[in-house]
């Protein structure tokens, strides 16, 4: 997997944009949106070899989030409350 496109997505997903993302990597945006849409291009290329493996982990990832959301709620009141005490 190319670093750059790694380096690229990681950098405008965190930013939220693909000019600030450019400005950080010292290149232009459509260079960022190049690149982004290179590592689109290689995950849908990986996607097609292995369609059965995207599958299963989509299916765990559905089974884990509905074993975690119960505990949601009570996670996000914990967190409330040790703001609330600091």
């Amino acid at each position: 997997m190319p670093l750059n496109a790694l380096r690229s997505f990681e950098a405008a997903a965190r930013l939220g944009s693909f000019q600030a993302a450019a400005e950080e990597l010292s290149v232009t945006p459509s260079a960022v949106s190049l690149q982004v849409r290179r590592l689109e291009e290689i995950l849908d290329y990986i996607r097609d070899l292995y369609p059965d493996a995207t599958l299963a982990v989509r299916e765990r990832r559905e089974r884990r989030a509905l074993q975690l959301a119960p505990a949601a709620p009570r996670a996000a009141t914990g967190a409330l409350n040790r703001y609330a005490e600091d």
